[in-house]
């Protein structure tokens, strides 16, 4: 592991003692997480699932790594925070990342892949490999119910992703301003868990799109949860009359949109907005008579029926005045639902689709999606979906093995630097393996915890769970 024994450190002296240092440390990782990660991974059968859903062309004969490790080497490095796949052109004989991969750590023939493996792997990717791994993410998402939920909540949401070169179909878009791909995220609202994701080219998406992908997922879904009560949420970039329809159709699902301001509604919604104004200004006033500051805004909900022309039928449409001292902001929910008061439908189930915002955040911003930089769009698609899948692993520790710690609400980044990143002595016997931590290792309890707890229950004989 001392690729470079003539590089001395040196640092300002402490009383008493000079202070050097050089990289001839021996077999040392500064990466705890893979072997929780190989842990997490044998228990939901992840990488395998991805891996038998990607059709492999290569000639057996000159392969030394399987789809199913280079897959899983991609993805606990970037759930490592390993992003490039040029690191793994030094993490390829780094001990821990070795075991995390079943292999012997300090043995020079385990060594694992390299970048160039990764960018033909990548670049091999047909449509219908990609195709089959945005079903296997539904598949494992289907999977990590033990049993048929009463209601899943469908969160979709779009996201920038900015390119700085020739991607093959990255456009410019004027709302952002910016040449850029629009990749859709679905997670499921109420646990956010990822259900799939899928790379679009920077055009904002049409409603027939929007139910072609909404379609399949569905379909996916009925066929083992014929009973459960699918909700599905969007912003107003998904009040199209084609998703509206396939709610309808399908006959036990719900949806609730945003909409966007019009004459017509404007017209409905004059009432609530007149009782806003009229209700702020007698709080501003009271406020004024007892000496105290202005109020905070004033809020009124309401509802009324309306259609679009194009809707297949009047919904009910939710209606949000807030009244401040500066301005009048009016807000548009279209649902299904018939009961609970438009408020309640508005701050509890509406606005809760903010969270959504945050689970993309942590795939683009803590594991990096937005690191598409191939020129194929199907090679950048293959990125996306390694940092999904380090996504559904991270999510997995959190929500289950890291229940009940501090952990337990932890975002990707907290995780990776507080419980991955910890030095490991590497120690290899004839029959065993030695992992020497450091003695003032301060999350040392939740490694006790977190190890006792993948080792103690039985890895399934076919991973499904």
């Amino acid at each position: 592991m001392s690729e470079s024994p003539s590089i001395q450190l040196r640092f300002p002296s402490i009383p008493g003692f000079a202070i050097r240092g050089d990289f001839d440390g021996g077999n040392i990782s500064s990466d705890f997480g893979p072997i929780i990660l190989r842990g997490i991974d044998q228990q939901i059968g992840l990488t395998q699932r991805l891996a038998d859903a990607f059709n492999d062309k290569r000639h057996q004969a000159y392969v030394d790594h399987s789809v199913r490790d280079l897959f899983a080497q991609r993805i606990f490095q970037i759930a490592s925070g390993y992003e490039d796949g040029n690191d793994s052109n030094k993490l390829r004989t780094d001990p821990m990342f070795k075991i995390g991969l079943d292999r012997a750590p300090l043995d020079a023939k385990s060594n694992l892949a390299s970048a160039a493996t990764f960018s033909r792997i990548e670049n091999a990717a047909t449509s219908k490999d990609v195709y089959r791994i945005g079903e296997a993410f539904v598949e494992q998402f289907i999977a990590s119910y033990s049993e048929p939920p009463k209601i899943i909540v469908l969160d979709m949401d779009h996201s920038e992703d900015t390119v700085h070169g020739q991607q093959e179909f990255a456009i410019f878009n004027g709302y952002y301003d910016s040449n850029c791909y629009l990749p859709l995220f679905i997670f499921e609202g109420l646990s956010g868990k990822l259900i799939t994701a899928l790379l679009r080219p920077g055009k904002r998406p049409t409603g027939e799109e929007n139910a072609m992908i909404l379609k399949r997922v569905l379909k996916l879904l009925r066929d083992e949860w014929p009973e459960t009560r699918i909700v599905f949420r969007g912003d107003s970039h998904f009040s199209n009359p084609e998703l509206m329809d396939l709610v309808i159709e399908d006959g036990k699902s719900d949806f609730i949109f945003g909409v966007g301001n019009n004459a017509v509604l404007s017209r409905l919604s004059a009432l609530f907005m007149d009782k806003a104004k009229s209700l702020h200004k007698t709080r501003c006033h009271n406020a004024k008579i007892a000496g105290c500051p202005p109020p905070s805004p004033t809020c009124v909900y309401g509802e009324v029926m309306y259609s679009s022309a194009t809707w297949p039928q009047p919904f009910r449409v939710i209606v949000k005045v807030e009244v401040n001292s500066h301005s009048v902001d009016t807000r548009f929910v279209v649902t299904t639902f018939k009961e609970s008061t438009p408020q309640d439908i508005y701050e509890e189930v509406y606005c809760a689709r903010g969270q959504d915002e945050n689970y993309i955040k942590m795939v683009k911003n803590d594991l990096h999606s937005d690191r598409t930089s191939c020129h194929t769009f199907l090679a950048n698609h293959m990125r996306l979906y390694f940092s999904c899948a380090a996504y559904v692993l991270l999510h997995t520790l959190r929500t289950q093995t890291l229940a009940s710690t501090e952990l337990s609400n932890a975002q990707p980044t907290s995780i990776i630097l507080k419980l991955f990143k910890i030095a490991v002595r590497v120690v290899q016997y004839k029959d065993r393996i030695k992992l020497q931590l450091p003695t003032s290792c301060p999350v040392k309890h939740i490694i006790h915890r977190v190890t006792e707890i993948l080792f103690q229950v039985p890895i399934p004989l076919k991973n499904t769970a």
